[in-house]
């Protein structure tokens, strides 16, 4: 099982980034996926989920009418575009997979939001 994330990098504020989390060796279409971050010396947050069918997505409050979640099941693929970017939402984000009890994480993707 592997989650592959990338997109992340250095931003301005107001700036824009699409993350991609890459998926294999698990039925992806069968799983709800979401987009957490980690600040430093903060705990790891959710930041929006999508259902294994592409149906109703879920947002954190603060990234809500900013950030877009979605998915590719034919690609395996979940991105999460990023707009109106502020120095707040710099973090480490990382993609999760979640079906039941099965529960798989990526390695995280760097986001810095710096003039």
């Amino acid at each position: 099982v592997q989650l592959v994330e990338s997109g992340g990098g250095l931003v301005q504020p107001g700036g824009s980034l699409r993350l991609s989390c890459a998926a294999s060796g698990f039925t992806f279409s069968s799983y709800a996926m979401s987009w957490y971050r980690q600040a430093p010396g903060k705990e790891r947050e959710l930041v929006a989920a999508i259902p294994s069918g592409g149906g109703s997505r879920n947002y954190a409050d603060s990234v809500k009418g900013r950030f877009t979640i979605s998915r590719d099941n034919a690609k395996s693929t979940v991105y999460l575009q990023m707009n109106s970017l502020k120095a707040e939402d710099t973090a480490m984000y990382y993609c999760m997979a979640k079906r039941y009890d099965y529960l798989y994480w990526g390695q995280g993707t760097q986001v810095t939001v710096s003039s």
